[in-house]
């Protein structure tokens, strides 16, 4: 069994999520190449929602609709780049996952299977089955990453998404996070990308939870990751986290200038 960091549940604004998520991997990557660290690669998992709303972008996505600036303002909307690839999401009604972690020497596809297998098992134990998409000629026209599923993204059988999913590559490390959608608000969906969009929300395959969608799919997907995985996870801090990146350079990036350029980002959603 290997030991885990299990971050606290966050809900705070999208730039201050995509910060953490990349401060937690360069953490990550330079505690590898600290070989007196106690924590030497254990891996992180974390999840998290986006207040405000907000759309992100791919990291190599430069172009975007004249109209998303002005709709944005006019529903309160952030707009953040992510240090992943992929294409633009809608946070809204979604919860977020990210796993960091040592990535095989394997093909990229490979490691990107093995991430997923905690989503699809943590889905299963809710009675939901999850397969892989399959993209059209289209698909790079888009874009939204759900207007159109490709094989790395989580589908049900009637093909519409409830997860799509980005990765980025550095030094031997791997960051990948998703939003799982809970309640799509389909309305802005349509305003933001021009046509309907084929995802479906986790509340509409689970209609009858008395539960919070949120907690019990952290609570699902946490046990299907620990078992799947083989880890025990142990809770980081918010103060010791708090105190770390304080010491660091904490300049957020903008939209012009994203994230280090040392990215291989990737896109898979």
């Amino acid at each position: 069994m290997k030991v885990w960091r299990k971050v606290p549940y966050l809900k705070a604004p999208g730039l201050q999520q995509m910060v953490l998520d990349n401060w937690l991997f360069d953490r990550l990557i330079a505690e590898h190449s600290q070989k007196h660290s106690q924590n030497l690669s254990q891996p992180i998992l974390r999840f998290y929602s986006w207040s405000p709303p907000a759309i992100s972008l791919g990291y190599h996505q430069h172009k975007i609709p004249e109209h998303w600036a002005d709709l944005a303002k006019a529903e309160g909307l952030d707009l953040v780049r992510r240090p992943s690839g992929g294409r633009a999401v809608l946070h809204k009604g979604d919860l977020t996952y990210a796993v960091i972690l040592k990535a095989d020497q394997g093909a990229r596809r490979a490691t990107y299977t093995h991430i997923c297998g905690f989503l699809i098992q943590g889905l299963a134990s809710l009675g939901i089955e999850l397969s892989y998409g399959s993209a059209g000629r289209g698909y790079i026209h888009h874009p939204s990453c759900f207007s159109t599923a490709t094989n790395a993204d989580l589908v049900i059988a009637d093909g519409r998404k409830l997860i799509g999913s980005a990765q980025v590559y550095r030094s031997g490390f791997v960051l990948q996070h998703g939003a799982i959608a809970l309640q799509p608000d389909y309305v802005l969906l349509r305003q933001i990308f021009g046509e309907d969009v084929p995802v479906v929300g986790l509340s509409e395959l689970l209609p009858n939870s008395n539960e919070s969608l949120v907690d019990r799919l952290i609570d699902s997907l946490t046990r299907s990751a620990a078992d799947h995985f083989d880890a025990e996870f142990v809770e980081m801090s918010f103060e010791l986290m708090n105190a770390t990146f304080a010491d660091r350079d904490t300049t957020l990036p903008t939209l012009k200038e994203g994230f280090p350029n040392n990215n291989q980002s990737r896109s898979l959603g």
